[in-house]
């Protein structure tokens, strides 16, 4: 069992900046996509970032490209996601998930990731 810990979250006003880190008990030595995801209430899933290992492909969803980047440590196995120009509607539950899809094939519904965090809230008021 991987154990996948998220922090960082938090309350910001737009415009604002926050560094979400997700603790991983483990990284994968196979190109695994790990990824971060955000659930608003009332909305779908929605993939924000992804990234694997031993690859130099990053992708991103559309809402967030320019503003959030998304980093890893293999030494301290751990998953960074940094956002700037915060935006109200970034406002959500953020989850960091593990063992998804080979080279991040599909990944931005979230579908196929193995281990999932418990997620951070990150609030930006207007």
């Amino acid at each position: 069992q991987v154990q996948v810990v998220e922090s960082g979250g938090g309350s910001v006003q737009a415009g604002g900046s926050l560094r979400l880190s997700c603790k991983v008990s483990r990284f994968s030595s196979y190109p695994y996509c790990m990824g971060w995801f955000r659930q608003a209430p009332g909305k779908e899933r929605e993939g924000v970032a992804g990234i694997y290992n031993g690859g130099g492909s990053i992708v991103y969803g559309d809402s967030v490209k320019g503003r959030f980047t998304i980093s890893r440590d293999n030494a301290e196995n751990t998953l960074y996601l940094q956002m700037n120009s915060l935006k109200p509607e970034d406002t959500a539950m953020y989850y960091c998930a593990v063992d998804g899809p080979y080279r991040c094939s599909d990944w931005a519904p979230g579908r196929g990731f193995r281990y999932w965090g418990q997620g951070t809230q990150v609030t930006v008021s207007s």
